[in-house]
Order: structure tokens, then sequence, then C-alpha cells
């Protein structure tokens, strides 16, 4: 039985016009606002070749080493979530973006943006949620900085890790390598982190609890190069999700993605709670997944690899890449119909990480 008890009388849509005169939530949203505010106004302003590339990280030379390099910031709501938190979310969000490059991570820096008023207990807690991370994920946390903001000007605790990480001889992962032909593969169920952190802010229930995925991809990723390190794109789809990141490597690469809807993997409390929410789960946000686009000739070897992975032992086949409509993904519906899964404006789900 399903209780859906929320109220739902606040909410409002995070969508708003493309020509708003201010910044609204969707310019954080990972969809094609925060492409407009990153091509129009940030890339103009700082005028860095390698950031052009937009990729998850960046891949820069340093004293003859390949280095991937990385920031983000975390300002999820609630702090804590079933099957994780803000402290968790921190260090794997920016390794997961390291190690779609390809990278080794080996480095983090972490910033706490604390409120004044904030529990001690809560920010100990983050940070004893945060150290264990980085420790799962093979990865140090070596400088950091703590700020303090007006009560009533911040929301408790914000943080900011940046990372680094060295990017093996001859692997070369990034958007716009995607080729005709290529198979599209997804390491695993999609939508349990959107879904998991609206159930606790809204306090809504679907008949079962809804875990997040948040997980380091490092491990998985070296798994797959291991088999080959021709892997032309991997990308995990945390904001705007499946839906976007998809869209995002199809505008880099000129080329076209068909996706079978039938075969991505959506959890039934997820595909439940999206029903009844009116929501799109190729639109919802992961933390602890990828998508990948292979060489036709490497897929099965790829897919054995992430099979063989705790974090991919769900892998799947979800589609192909094809030259004919450029900068465009399509599905191919149930029903032997198709549509445009366009890239969302916005975000469903706001502030999910």
């Amino acid at each position: 039985m399903t209780d859906i008890t929320a109220d739902t009388a606040g909410w409002s849509c995070p969508t708003p016009l493309r020509d708003h005169p201010v910044v609204v939530m969707g310019h954080g949203g990972g969809g094609a606002l925060s492409a407009e505010l990153t091509r129009h106004l940030f890339l103009p302003a700082y005028g860095s070749q390698a950031l052009r590339g937009l990729t998850d990280s960046a891949a820069v030379t340093l004293g003859g080493a390949r280095l991937a390099f990385s920031t983000d910031s975390y300002v999820v709501r609630p702090l804590f979530f079933s099957g994780g938190g803000i402290g968790d979310l921190a260090v794997n969000g920016t390794v997961n973006d390291l190690a779609m490059s390809g990278a080794v991570p080996a480095y983090l820096s972490c910033a706490f943006i604390l409120e004044e008023g904030t529990e001690l207990s809560t920010v100990g807690r983050i940070a004893q949620a945060l150290g264990a991370a980085a420790r799962a994920a093979d990865v140090t946390v070596v400088t950091g900085d703590t700020k303090v903001v007006d009560s009533g000007h911040g929301d408790g605790v914000y943080v900011n890790t940046a990372g680094i990480g060295l990017i093996p001889e001859g692997v070369d992962i990034r958007p716009q390598r995607a080729r005709p032909g290529d198979v599209v593969i997804v390491s695993g169920p999609i939508g349990q982190h959107g879904i998991a952190i609206l159930s606790v802010r809204e306090g809504l229930t679907f008949g079962t609890e809804v875990v997040s995925d948040t997980a380091p991809l490092a491990g998985l990723v070296q798994a797959m190069l291991a088999v080959t390190p021709g892997i032309h794109v991997l990308r995990d789809p945390t904001r705007g999700g499946l839906a976007a990141a998809l869209n995002e490597i199809a505008t880099a690469s000129d080329t076209g993605v068909v996706l079978d809807e039938g075969a991505v993997p959506v959890p039934e409390a997820v595909a439940t709670a999206c029903a009844l929410l009116g929501l799109d789960p190729l639109y919802v946000a992961n933390e602890g997944r990828l998508v990948a686009f292979v060489p036709r000739k490497d897929a099965d070897a790829v897919l054995d690899a992430m099979r063989a992975h705790p974090l991919g032992r769900e892998a799947a086949v979800i589609g192909t890449c094809v030259a004919e409509h450029p900068g465009m993904v399509v599905a191919r519906t149930g029903l032997g119909g198709t549509r445009i899964v366009d890239l969302p404006l916005g975000e469903q789900l706001p502030r999910i990480c």
C-alpha cells in the first residue's frame, strides 16, 4: 500500500523561463539553464581553453604527468538521507568526476561552510562520514578550509571538495569521442538517489525504502579499462539524470543516441514514485552510476567486466550511438514508437547534491 502524506502547497516548478533576469534554482540543475549560464557567462569571463571541453574533470599536464582535476560543491537538503549524507556525497561526487576521465583519484581538498547555530555534533557526524568515505575510495584529504556565515544565511552545512588524480597513459576519455556504432551501457539501476532525497525531504513512502546509490566508481572504471583502454566516453548521470548526460554527450560529439527505453533498469520503487509524482526516471539524479560509450567490438568484454564488479552487477546495454539526428537523443518506447528525450531546462528535484 503506497502512503503519500506530503504537504505540496509550497512546491514550485524548478524550470523557470530561460530569459529570467536573476539567478533561479534551474541554473543549478544540470540542464539547459546550467549550460547557458556556463557558456554565456562563465566561459567568456574565464577564457580558459581547458574549461571549454566541459567535461566532469579537466585533463591537464604538469611536470610530464597527465592529471585530472575537478571541484564540486554540495548543498544537498536534507544533510542525511537513506544510504548516505552530505559527507560521503562530497567524496564520492568528486572522486567520480575524476574517474569519468579514466583517472585514478589520489588527493582531495575539503572546505566546510557552516551556518552559525549549527550543532557541532552534526558537523562532527558529517566529518566522520566524509573521512570514512575517503578511506573507502582510497583517497586522502590533504588540505581544507572552514568558514562560518551568519545565522539565517546558510542551510546548516555546505561542503566543497576538489580532487586530483593520474590519467593512465593511452587513456583518452571525453564526450567528444563518442562515435556512431558505439554501444551505450549503464552500470546499474537509475533514479535511486533522487527519489531517496525526495522521500526524506517530503515525508513520502512508496511501499519500500529507496536507498541512495551514492558510491565511488573509480574501481569500476579501472576494471573496465583493464579490458580495453579504448573506452570513448564515461559520464556519471547526476543532476538532470541519464537524459542530461546522454544529451550532453550527443551535443559534444555531434552524434545521435538511440535509447531502448525498456532496457533501462529502473527499480520498481523508483518507477512507482515517478508514476505517482509525474516524474520521468530518465531525469532523476544518480550518485553511484555511470554511462559508457564503448566501441562495439569491446562492448561484450566491458559489460562482463562491469558485471564482475560489485558496483556493476546490474549493468545493461541501453542503446547505441548513431550518425542520424546529431545532438539529439531519442527513445524507442514499449509501444514501438519513439520519443525525443530532450535536455531538461532545470531540474525535477533541486538540491539533490
